[in-house]
């Protein structure tokens, strides 16, 4: 009887450990998916702040483009206070992308604009964090699926499932004419 007892006392033990390791997984997963969802806000908090820089600069070179600077603005604000999830957000951001491809078209027509040194160094950066925003939204897309497998794993699914882990969207682009490469020129 000693014997059996030991077995069924070291067999809850060891299930014990195997559900404190399980859900430590799941929290680890889950804080990964988070610091990489404030990555791409760090980097989208970036690209916020160069969009005023480049709309000033435009703004005396084509006066007869108005709408375009104001849908510019617009879309930027619009993503500022986009508070969803990586859904809504990947919505406005794909919006902003697209008035930027607008103003960067209309800028195409003007020459002087083109060679402005300010516009040259904007368009540098807007470039280099479009850049980084690609590997953020990367990053992230990376530790929501390894999150995700894990919620829907067995044995994991049962720790998630007891303690209300959920799986995460991804990051992912909707128009297809988005998943092209931007082209970007002054």
């Amino acid at each position: 009887m000693g014997v059996i007892l030991l077995i069924l006392l070291g067999l809850i033990v060891v299930l014990v450990l195997m559900f404190v390791g399980l859900y430590n997984k799941l929290v680890h997963l889950r804080a990964q998916v988070k610091n990489a969802w404030s990555q791409i806000d760090v980097q989208l908090k970036r690209r916020y702040d160069l969009i005023p820089n480049l709309v000033e600069t435009a703004k005396g070179y084509i006066k007869h483009e108005r709408e375009t600077l104001e849908a510019v603005v617009k879309a930027r604000q619009m993503a500022i206070d986009t508070k969803g999830g990586a859904a809504e957000q990947a919505k406005a951001e794909n919006t902003l992308t697209q008035t930027l491809r607008s103003l960067f078209a209309v800028v195409e027509n003007y020459p002087d604009l083109k060679a402005n040194q300010n516009m040259l160094a904007l368009q540098e950066e807007l470039t280099s964090t479009e850049n980084k925003i690609s590997f953020a939204r990367q990053f992230y897309n990376d530790s929501a699926m390894r999150l995700n497998i894990a919620v829907q794993s067995v044995p994991t699914n049962i720790v998630a499932n007891m303690f209300n882990f959920k799986q995460e969207e991804f990051f992912e682009i909707e128009a297809p004419e988005e998943r092209k490469a931007p082209k970007v020129q002054f």
